[in-house]
């Protein structure tokens, strides 16, 4: 029987947030308390909890119940001896932020959007950009969750090693994170510069010098004309950090004016540029909290392949340009810092991003992935857990060098697989 105090919400089509995917279960249910999600997680035989509904593809998808923290967004307390912020794991990164900076505090990084929730970003190792900057996950310095029995676990970096490495990028496989703690550093400010229109011969032959120019850099490319349609150049406001704009970057024109990735998009959603200086968190996601992010209605796949084989996997992919673009609204390419987290896609290798903003034409772009997938091969890409692939289990597995620890640790906690789904069976579990 199911708690007075959990809420069944109204018989409606759940649907992630571009609309791509309708989920398979209506039976949604929200926890005003920790208190009140351990009693459900106890009493249910399957269940997934539902985030910010950022995820492309089958991940957190239940045929059973959902469990929904929504209500507990709230910053729980800042540390600022150890530098940490501990937060609930619903909250999102776009409420997050303010509220830290206000304090005198940042996190190291963000991704290209603040709508999403910190605890379904770090367990899918959600990115940003940036030669040094891991992905948002390794940020995470503790969690607490709650296990299938219904108990409340804590774990930390310090204390709990290994198993910490294995749960931090947890794919939802482990329980329902009720706590994050992050770690943070002193506020900083930051330009955004935007440059128009590179040759694609210059990522050929300066692709190291363009990404270790600034902070975080972004090239975006819709494949025509061997071209880089725009260079987003994050820089922090620090000595030995600013980036030295000029007319030209690498064949690329200074843009006078706010560009969308999607450049015949609007600028409005966007975060500030041409140069304008301002908070952290206003400057590295490209868009907005409170604006529509990226196209809105469209699908997205992405590719991680080790550094060394950017080069060669950008041209790659290029060669199959006449494929690609009628169907892509645009490309970005990004870098991010190899971590140890045991399901990250960049564990134990500084990472190349090639990710794909499709047109909602599923059937095409399912056509199409898997001929991406077979030029990529060579190079052993990983998929981003939330996104859209096909590559076949099997492959994708083998790509993880600590799959039979994480399975292990997963049976730790749930035993009795209560938070699998034919998604982590078919990708993870090998069922």
């Amino acid at each position: 029987m199911v708690s007075p105090l959990l809420r069944l919400l109204p018989d409606i089509k759940l649907k992630n947030w571009a609309g791509n995917f309708e989920y398979g279960t209506e039976n949604l249910y929200t926890a005003n308390s920790v208190e009140q999600a351990r009693d459900f997680v106890k009493k249910q035989a399957k269940l997934k909890v539902l985030g910010t509904r950022h995820c492309f593809n089958k991940i957190a998808d239940s045929t059973n119940q959902f469990l929904s923290m929504k209500p507990a967004d709230e910053l729980l307390s800042v540390n600022a001896e150890e530098r940490t912020v501990t937060v609930n794991g619903s909250m999102t990164y776009g409420h997050l932020c303010p509220l830290l900076h206000e304090k005198g505090f940042a996190l190291h990084n963000l991704a290209s959007l603040p709508h999403i929730s910190i605890a379904g970003s770090c367990s899918t190792a959600t990115h940003g950009s940036g030669d040094k900057n891991g992905n948002l996950a390794t940020a995470v310095s503790a969690l607490e969750l709650i296990t299938a029995s219904g108990d409340l676990i804590q774990l930390s970096r310090k204390r709990d090693g290994e198993p910490f490495s294995g749960a931090v990028a947890g794919l939802g496989a482990l329980g329902v994170i009720t706590k994050v703690t992050l770690d943070v550093q002193p506020a900083y400010l930051m330009r955004q510069y935007v440059y128009l229109n590179m040759p694609l011969d210059q990522v050929k032959e300066h692709f190291e010098a363009i990404e270790s120019s600034a902070y975080s850099v972004s090239l975006f490319t819709d494949w025509r004309n061997k071209n880089v349609n725009e260079v987003w150049i994050k820089s922090r406001l620090e000595e030995g950090q600013a980036f030295a704009p000029a007319p030209e970057f690498f064949g690329a024109k200074a843009a006078t004016r706010n560009f969308h990735p999607i450049a015949e998009l609007s600028a409005e959603n966007c975060t500030a540029q041409m140069g304008v200086p301002g908070p952290w968190y206003e400057r590295l996601p490209h868009f907005r909290m409170g604006f529509t992010p990226s196209a809105g209605k469209e699908l997205q796949s992405e590719y991680f392949v080790p550094r060394q084989h950017a080069v060669e996997a950008i041209l790659a992919v290029e060669r199959l340009h006449q494929h690609v673009s009628p169907h892509l609204l645009i490309t970005e390419i990004r870098t991010i810092a190899a971590d140890d987290l045991w399901m990250s896609p960049c564990y134990k290798q500084p990472s190349v991003t090639i990710h794909f903003t499709w047109k909602q034409d599923w059937p095409a772009v399912r056509k199409l992935l898997p001929t991406i997938e077979k030029e990529l091969a060579p190079f052993k890409p990983r998929p981003h857990w939330g996104k859209l692939f096909t590559m076949p289990a099997a492959e994708l597995k083998s790509r993880y060098e600590k799959l039979p620890d994480f399975i292990a640790l997963c049976k730790t906690y749930d035993p009795g697989g209560k938070f699998h789904n034919d998604f982590l069976n078919r990708n993870v579990f090998g069922a």
